[in-house]
C-alpha cells in the first residue's frame, strides 16, 4: 500500500491495516487458487491500459481510499487520478477515479473494489438522506451496531461521510441497558446500579418503552434514554417528564416520510438501523477505455 494511500485512509478515520486485511480477504473470496481465469486466459500479461470508475446512479460517494487500497494491492505500479472525494455528491456519468495500469490486474480488482465501493456510497446516500430529512429540526440522525459482519468500520464512516453521526462502535465502548439487561438484573435501577460498579465511567443508556419507564430510568441515575418503538405523542410525554438535561433517541419503526414528525417531539437524535442494514448500493462501475 502506498504511503499516499495510507495517509488518505488514517486521515479518513480508517486503519490501513484493518482496510488491508479486508481487501486481503475479500479478494481472496473471489480469487481461490485459479486467479482471474477469464482475464488470465483472453489478456495478454504486458497489455496495459486505462479505466474509469463512474457513477451510474446519483449520490454520495465515499470508500474512495479504500477502493485505491484495491488497485494498490492488485495492480503493480498502478496510477491513479482521483476526481472526487468522499462525501462528494456525484450524478450519472461522474468519473471519480482514472486508473491505468495492467488491464489484466485492472479487471481482476474490479469486482472487489467495486463491492466495496458501492456498499460504503450506498450507506453514505442513506444517510444523506435522513440528514437533509431532519435538517434545521436540532435532531441528528444516529446509526447503530445492524452492520454487515467485518465491515463495520467501513460502513460507519460512511454514514459519516452523509452526514449522519456514528452511535456507539461495539458492545464494549457504551452500556445500553436494555429490556433482557432489565429482566435479567430485576429491574432498571437494578440493571444500572449494577453497570456503574462494574465499569464506572463508562457512558450509559438506557432502553425504555413508557413514560413510566423512562421516569424511573432518570431516577436511577439515566441521562441518557433509548426510546423503543414509542409514538410521537408518547415522545412528547417522555420530553416533558425527563426534562432538558436527559438525551432521548428515538428509534423503532422510524421512516423517512416520517423523520421530521419524530423530530419535531423534541428528541435529540433518530437512531436508524436502516442506514446499514438496508440501505442500497450506489450504481457504480469501472469502464475499461478503449484502444
Amino acid at each position: 500500500m502506498r504511503k499516499s494511500t495510507v495517509d488518505a485512509l488514517t486521515s479518513a478515520g480508517l486503519d490501513p491495516a484493518w482496510v488491508d486485511d479486508v481487501v486481503r480477504r475479500a479478494l481472496d473470496e473471489d480469487l481461490g487458487d485459479r486467479g482471474d481465469v477469464t482475464s488470465l486466459a483472453t489478456i495478454p500479461s504486458g497489455h496495459s491500459g486505462t479505466a474509469d470508475v463512474i457513477a451510474r446512479s446519483g449520490g454520495i460517494v465515499a470508500g474512495l481510499p479504500v477502493a485505491v487500497a484495491v488497485f494498490d494491492r492488485v495492480v503493480d505500479g498502478v496510477r491513479i487520478d482521483q476526481h472526487r472525494r468522499d462525501g462528494d455528491r456525484v450524478s450519472r456519468g461522474d468519473v471519480m477515479l482514472t486508473v491505468a495500469g495492467s488491464v489484466q490486474r485492472l479487471l481482476t480488482a474490479e469486482r472487489t473494489m467495486l463491492n466495496l465501493l458501492c456498499r460504503a456510497s450506498g450507506v453514505a446516500t442513506a444517510a444523506r438522506a435522513w440528514a437533509d430529512e431532519l435538517a434545521g429540526t436540532g435532531a441528528v440522525v444516529l446509526d447503530t451496531r445492524k452492520t454487515t459482519p467485518g465491515l463495520r468500520a467501513l460502513e460507519k464512516y460512511a454514514v459519516r461521510c452523509g452526514g449522519g453521526t456514528n452511535k456507539r462502535l461495539g458492545l464494549y465502548d457504551v452500556a445500553m441497558i436494555k429490556d433482557n439487561h432489565i429482566v435479567a438484573a430485576g429491574g432498571v435501577a437494578a440493571a444500572f446500579e449494577a453497570v456503574l460498579r462494574t465499569f464506572p465511567g463508562i457512558d450509559i443508556q438506557v432502553e425504555v418503552s413508557t413514560v413510566d419507564m423512562a421516569v424511573e430510568a432518570v431516577r436511577a441515575g439515566a441521562t441518557f434514554l433509548l426510546c423503543d418503538n414509542m409514538p410521537p405523542d408518547e415522545l412528547r410525554g417522555v420530553v416533558a417528564a425527563v426534562g432538558p438535561a436527559v438525551e432521548l433517541e428515538a428509534t423503532g419503526g422510524l421512516t423517512l416520510a416520517r423523520a421530521r414528525e419524530y423530530a419535531d417531539t423534541g428528541v435529540h437524535y433518530l437512531s436508524v438501523g436502516a442506514l446499514t442494514h438496508s440501505a442500497p448500493i450506489l450504481d457504480i462501475a469501472m469502464d475499461l477505455r478503449g484502444r
